[in-house]
């Protein structure tokens, strides 16, 4: 009964995939923190990751100077965060909660590639019997 390494690893090359592109929009959003009318934005990534589908998200930025992250594959939008305090310049960023979201991504990336990583040992055992 042949199996295909997409059944083999489930969705954790996705959940990586997302994972990093997430990243770079918390990244892009801590690289406009100072760009007055800059709009955080962000991804849910659990939605994102239910309807992953290869489609691409574009970033829309309000003027062409601004950092922009690589486009994210999924087929949800990119969603703006709320920010808990209004600023006087319009900007969107809040720093605080930016690099707490950047650190549980990045620890959640982490995990992901620690899962793969076995999921990949056990396969390599199975296949030689080792």
């Amino acid at each position: 009964m042949p199996i295909s390494i997409n059944q083999a690893l489930g969705i954790l090359p996705m959940a990586l995939s997302l994972g990093s592109q997430r990243a770079q929009i918390l990244a892009s959003n801590l690289a406009n923190a100072d760009t007055p009318g800059y709009k955080a934005r962000d991804i849910d990534f659990s939605s994102a990751l239910a309807g992953a589908q290869g489609n691409t998200l574009a970033l829309e930025t309000a003027d062409s100077g601004q950092m922009q992250p690589a486009a994210a594959q999924a087929n949800v939008p990119l969603l703006y965060r709320v920010p808990i305090q209004p600023t006087v310049d319009g900007n969107t960023v809040d720093t605080q909660a930016q690099y707490a979201e950047f650190g549980r991504n990045a620890l959640q990336y982490e995990a992901g590639l620690t899962f793969l990583t076995d999921r990949i040992k056990t396969l390599m055992t199975a296949i030689t019997g080792n």
